[in-house]
């Protein structure tokens, strides 16, 4: 099956229409041969399959996708509801090939040097010996960065009124938390490449919020694969070379803990903002959800910030080891840019073409900060790496094959 036929659903919905307009320009005659009630049937067909075929993929990443992912998903939803966004970008005549390149090699670029930078931050130290943990401050600059670029893109496409703000405040507050939380994890002596994957395991909050409060029920093989993800971390952080400080590394791991529950919590909520909206009667541009939700988790991160004192003592480590600052800068850029990207791709192209980009980076910035960073593993934390990665590929393959199935219902 070709890239091409994974194109996005309105992506998809939109060719719905100009192929009746090409089809009459083409060949008139065979056009008003066509029967109304063929029209009908053929175009129905054609939608339930392809929305059938979204709504999957986006089950999928709404129930273990990554943080870009799950950013994303309320965008694929407000896309659908936007056909005018997609419409402009197909005129731009770029092959499906050139727009992959595009997308996935933004994403591509964008957080595997966004994680390179964000390892970065947390493993300077000044002079002095003292590193930087100021992890509030750090989200009030990246959700900043995000507020300017989707501020600007809100313009350009129009911005959309009545939007229901109590829900972004509430979700954007949970997922700048969770953020939060990665960042401290990283502070507290949790390596990048173990935090990495067990990000990669939020499946597992989820699953034990289902059976505790009687939810939706999982098959074996999603079972295994938390198991293999969550075992494989564990592997890896056990077959890390000694050294560092225990105590850190358990306050690290609480931390990670933290993150994964507040990204089930975010997932709530962004559910209840999608039901909010719909029944608001708006339909949100891509930028409008990146705008509002990082205004809110701006705002909420500077409310923190400040009440921890990480503001000014941020800005203070800031001015004495002016150095770090290009790092925070361009780890804030990333950022933004990143999600720009984003709703390039999943505007172009099906959920699984996002979930594959983004499922392979966290792969590669896994191995990526190993061999770029100095991490030294023994095989057993080698036989983690590849437990963790085996887990996260063979959830790739089932929502791959969960797609795959419905379309051909």
């Amino acid at each position: 099956m070709t890239l091409s036929r994974r194109i996005c659903t309105i992506f998809c919905l939109s060719l719905l229409a100009s192929e009746g307009l090409a089809l009459k320009s083409q060949s008139p005659s065979a056009f008003t041969s066509l029967t109304s009630n063929n029209k009908r049937a053929f175009g129905t067909k054609r939608r339930t399959s392809t929305i059938r075929s979204a709504k999957s993929s986006i089950r999928n990443i709404k129930r273990g996708g990554s943080d870009e992912e799950k950013q994303a998903v309320l965008t694929t939803q407000a896309t659908v509801s936007a056909p005018e966004i997609t419409t402009k970008m197909s005129k731009q005549g770029l092959p499906d090939s050139a727009k992959l390149l595009i997308g996935a090699g933004g994403v591509y670029a964008a957080f595997l040097y966004y994680g390179s930078l964000q390892e970065d931050v947390f493993r300077y130290e000044s002079a002095d010996g003292i590193k930087f943990k100021q992890a509030w401050f750090l989200q009030v600059l990246e959700a900043l960065a995000n507020v300017v670029i989707g501020f600007a893109g809100m313009q350009l496409m129009g911005p959309t009124k009545n939007m229901p703000l109590r829900m972004f405040a509430i979700s954007g507050a949970s997922q700048v938390t969770a953020k939060a939380c990665t960042s401290l994890a990283l502070a507290n002596g949790l390596s990048f490449p173990v935090a990495t994957l067990a990000k990669s395991g939020k499946m597992a909050p989820v699953m034990a919020g289902s059976l505790l409060l009687g939810g939706a029920t999982y098959s074996v093989r999603e079972y295994v694969q938390v198991a293999m993800i969550i075992g494989g971390t564990a592997v890896v952080s056990m077959g890390k070379k000694k050294g560092g400080s225990q105590s850190n590394s358990a306050l690290g791991v609480a931390y990670i803990i933290g993150s994964l529950v507040l990204d089930g919590v975010t997932a709530g909520f962004q559910k209840r903002l999608k039901a909010e909206t719909a029944k608001a009667g708006v339909k949100p541009k891509p930028y409008d959800f990146m705008f509002w939700t990082n205004l809110f988790m701006c705002g909420t991160a500077v409310v923190v910030a400040l009440a921890l004192g990480e503001f000014t003592s941020g800005l203070a480590y800031c001015a004495s080891n002016p150095e770090i600052l290009p790092m925070i800068v361009k780890f804030s850029l990333c950022s933004a840019v990143g999600q720009s990207f984003i709703f390039y791709t999943i505007a172009n192209f099906d959920p699984l073409v996002l979930s594959t980009v983004t499922t392979t980076r966290k792969i590669f910035s896994v191995l990526l900060s190993i061999f770029m960073k100095g991490h030294s593993l023994s095989v057993t934390g080698w036989s983690g790496i590849g437990l963790a990665c085996a887990g996260i590929v063979s959830e790739l393959q089932a929502k791959a094959s969960a797609q795959k199935k419905s379309r051909n219902q």
